[in-house]
């Protein structure tokens, strides 16, 4: 869905949102009252000044308002491959901005994420998936590494990933495979104001992501493992 579009669709109250070199940051009104805003638009390659505005509106909304929610809307490529901003630290940022939200989440703020395009590798990882919760539109792309970038990443052919990707989400893209894996908690269709006031309303959730990727058949020992080690047996 075009940016366009889907902010009168979720926010029909109205949003004060400023798109600033397809960076979004602003506010909006919901049944739940003000929301923080913020994402990326346009497939945003993300770079140095992206995540240092980025985290700067999630500071100054906890600062001002530490309760109130903060929902991301993701349509990133990843992170900005480029000599600059390897140079001024982009991962250094990038923790700066995973940092910021785990700030504003442990301030009482609940975050809640919503992939509207793509989702790739550390663009989508520097916030988007920070959150407590998120969802996704059904035409939405999820993928945290390309299968060509996981075969040179992995020494292995690209051919065995892509079988593999047949069998297991975890190495295939797509939404419905996250959703399989329980990063994704739901789709999204219809009335999305709608689907976003009731998500607001309700309680933020303990992690189940390891729990519905068991129940959803598409992560098989996460959840035995991490309580494994939990114990101290593994």
């Amino acid at each position: 869905m075009k940016l366009a579009s889907l902010l009168p669709a979720l926010f029909p109250a109205g949003h004060a949102i400023n798109r600033e070199n397809d960076v979004l940051t602003g506010t909006a009104t919901t049944a739940a009252g003000v929301v923080t805003v913020i994402g990326t638009a346009n497939k945003l390659e993300v770079g140095v000044d992206h995540a240092l505005a980025l985290s700067a509106c999630v500071l100054a909304s906890t600062r001002a308002h530490p309760q109130r929610p903060i929902v991301m809307l993701v349509d990133t490529a990843g992170q900005r491959l480029a000599r600059r901003d390897e140079l001024l630290g982009i991962n250094g940022c990038f923790a700066h901005l995973a940092r910021s939200l785990e700030v504003a989440r442990r301030r009482g703020a609940p975050l809640l994420s919503l992939v509207y395009g793509e989702s790739v590798s550390g663009g989508f990882l520097s916030f988007g998936l920070m959150a407590d919760r998120i969802f996704a539109l059904p035409e939405a792309q999820v993928r945290v590494m390309d299968l060509r970038a996981m075969a040179r990443v992995t020494k292995q052919p690209l051919e065995k990933l892509q079988a593999l990707s047949e069998s297991s989400p975890v190495f295939a893209p797509g939404v419905d495979n996250y959703v399989r894996m329980g990063a994704v908690e739901a789709v999204w269709e219809g009335d999305l104001a709608a689907a976003l006031d009731a998500a607001l309303a309700s309680a933020v959730p303990a992690d189940l992501r390891a729990e519905r990727g068991l129940q959803r058949a598409g992560r098989l020992l996460a959840r035995d493992v991490a309580a494994a080690v939990a114990a101290g047996e593994a």
